[in-house]
């Protein structure tokens, strides 16, 4: 008789955060993630079972988003601003270079 030896697999990691890890990711207040998310500037990925979903790219920009406002002491919605403008500077330079490439 032979023994089927099976191999036990990790599942996969999720390139989406709940609500409860985000928070505690990006160290970012409720209340002002649900600001963010009125204002638009900071869209769910999607919503599983009554649960938030956040994409991994999120906790970066309001990471950043917070550095921001507590460094220069500035108003939440001209933080967000700044970080659109640094994030369309960056995908220009990127675009710039494949060009500068070809």
């Amino acid at each position: 008789m032979a023994i089927e030896m099976i191999t036990a697999c990790s599942p996969a990691a999720s390139a989406l955060i709940a609500w409860a890890e985000f928070l505690e990711q990006t160290g970012t207040p409720e209340e002002r993630v649900r600001e963010l998310m009125e204002l638009g500037w900071l869209e769910p990925a999607g919503r599983a079972t009554h649960a938030v979903l956040f994409r991994r790219s999120d906790v970066y920009r309001t990471r950043k988003l917070s550095r921001l406002c507590e460094d220069f002491e500035m108003p939440c919605v001209a933080g967000t601003i700044i970080v659109d403008l640094l994030d369309r500077i960056a995908s220009l330079e990127t675009r710039l270079r494949e060009l500068e490439r070809r």
